[in-house]
């Protein structure tokens, strides 16, 4: 039987769920920005009614300025807020420090 599947594994802890929370949220924020800008393309394209003399559009840059500052604050305050919770230290039992060396062939 085959077991590969395209999906995160079962969360055992609070912080894990917050993760797959915001792994979920940050692939639908980007899977909008994906339809919106192929959607955009797609009418762009095909309209035939283009004005190429326009030299001046303080809305629609005002508009491309502000929205991906939007869109990353969203995206960041999740972020800082599961990053923080991973650096605390709770009352652990038993905690290991291991230190890696890497052994080089040259």
């Amino acid at each position: 039987m085959n077991t590969w599947t395209l999906s995160l594994q079962n969360s055992n802890s609070p912080i894990y769920d917050m993760m797959i929370f915001f792994h979920d949220f940050t692939m639908m924020i980007l899977i909008f920005i994906t339809l919106m800008i192929s959607f955009i393309m797609f009418k762009l394209i095909n309209n035939k009614l283009i004005n190429r003399f326009l030299l001046q559009g303080h809305t629609i840059e005002l508009i491309w300025t502000i929205t991906p500052m939007f869109i990353l604050i969203f995206i960041a305050i999740p972020s800082i807020k599961i990053l923080y919770l991973t650096d605390e230290m709770h009352n652990n039992k038993l905690t290991i420090k291991t230190i890696g060396h890497q052994w080089y062939w040259t």
